[in-house]
């Protein structure tokens, strides 16, 4: 064999042993990568399973906040019903009362209106009384020394010997 067949086979046993080495790192590699989508997909499954846990426990308080804010609400939805029923009752009795002290303030008794009807006749009696004894005379002053004049009826006779007296209009 000539040093140049020697050399080349040298070379083919060299690029032999590379492709070798290549074919090993590559199936090397090929594990690597199965063994690494494996143990992605289990850190997927852990991940997944860690949300999934960490959302229910999450889920869970909120749900359990959500019953203390209702009860609360509860709590003083009644505290401020009992407040509107309590104003409701102090104002209706302050208006009665109002009303109750002016009735008794304001307005007469029984006793006070019978007084003031039996005044009222009184003065009805005496306003008749009065009309009937020229209480309608209309009288006034006249001229420019303000003299009182009364109005007479020109139509009615006079009366008097000197015929001095006159029927007053009205009567």
């Amino acid at each position: 064999m000539s040093t140049s067949e020697s050399g080349a086979d040298a070379q083919t046993v060299k690029l032999g042993l590379l492709m070798e080495t290549a074919q090993t790192q590559q199936q090397l590699a090929d594990r690597s990568v199965a063994r690494l989508e494996a143990h992605a997909q289990g850190l997927d499954r852990v991940v997944r399973e860690q949300i999934q846990r960490t959302f229910v426990e999450e889920c869970g308080a909120l749900v359990e906040e959500t019953r203390k804010a209702t009860e609360a609400l509860r709590h003083l939805q009644h505290s401020a019903n009992r407040r509107l029923a309590w104003w409701s009752v102090a104002f209706t009795a302050l208006c009665g009362g109002v009303v109750m002290l002016v009735t008794e303030r304001v307005l007469p008794s029984e006793g006070e209106l019978t007084a003031l009807r039996a005044q009222r006749q009184q003065l009805a009696t005496a306003i008749g009384q009065l009309a009937d004894s020229g209480g309608r005379i209309e009288l006034r002053r006249c001229g420019s020394t303000q003299r009182l004049c009364v109005r007479i009826d020109k139509q009615a006779p006079a009366f008097g010997a000197t015929a001095d007296y006159f029927i007053v209009k009205g009567y």
